[in-house]
């Protein structure tokens, strides 16, 4: 999913509570109830690596329990690495603030698609609002990344102006891959929108969205 981390590792597994229609999962067919593998909890995860921890469920969901996470973040602890959280749900990581591993060893990401909601793609996820509310709270103590993936069509003022609350000191923006029929913007917006991100903090453009950049307004 990212170019930038080396290594994904997953101990909560199945169907995503937040059900996103886009969901990259989903190409697989149907996923299996959510569960918690202890088998994870064996691997040795090394050191100085960046790990996507929950990179095919989000691990914060309000329906993951709280002692999954805990035995996640915990076994996190005892290796030397850097780890990315994502969550469309970035309000709960403020309940797990006293993990050390989330204030020393941490970089807590969560997904704009848009400035706009987008309901009935997004299903149970969180409101936009929700989700910028907590993560500049959550910016003031922790790294930050923001995701712009996949990106929707959106009005830029808006969303510079949301993103910039965040304090992100990265931007990731990637395409629809899954051929969603999504509403997206056309390549002279997210060029605009690319632009002004600049300014502030770092974007990184993933290879998926080239396939938006190389259409015509």
């Amino acid at each position: 999913m990212y170019s930038f981390v080396t290594h994904t590792w997953n101990t909560i597994k199945g169907k995503c509570p937040h059900n996103c229609s886009y969901c990259y999962m989903k190409r697989w067919g149907k996923q299996t109830n959510l569960h918690f593998d202890e088998s994870e909890l064996k691997t040795n995860l090394g050191q100085n690596n960046f790990i996507f921890v929950g990179s095919s469920c989000d691990i914060f969901a309000n329906d993951i329990p709280e002692l999954w996470l805990r035995k996640t973040l915990k076994h996190c602890e005892h290796f030397n690495n850097l780890y990315l959280f994502q969550t469309k749900n970035p309000s709960r990581f403020l309940d797990f603030i006293d993990a050390s591993v989330i204030s020393d060893k941490s970089v807590i990401c969560t997904t704009l698609e848009s400035n706009r909601n987008y309901t009935n793609i997004y299903n149970n996820s969180p409101s936009i609002l929700k989700r910028v509310s907590a993560i500049s709270e959550i910016s003031n103590v922790i790294k930050t990344y923001i995701t712009i993936e996949p990106i929707l069509d959106f009005d830029l003022d808006d969303f510079i102006n949301l993103t910039k609350q965040c304090n992100p000191i990265q931007v990731n923006i990637g395409a629809d891959s899954g051929n969603n029929n999504l509403p997206e913007p056309n390549n002279n917006k997210i060029l605009n929108l690319i632009s002004e991100l600049e300014k502030f903090t770092l974007v990184v453009k993933k290879k998926n969205l080239k396939r938006l950049l190389n259409n015509g307004p």
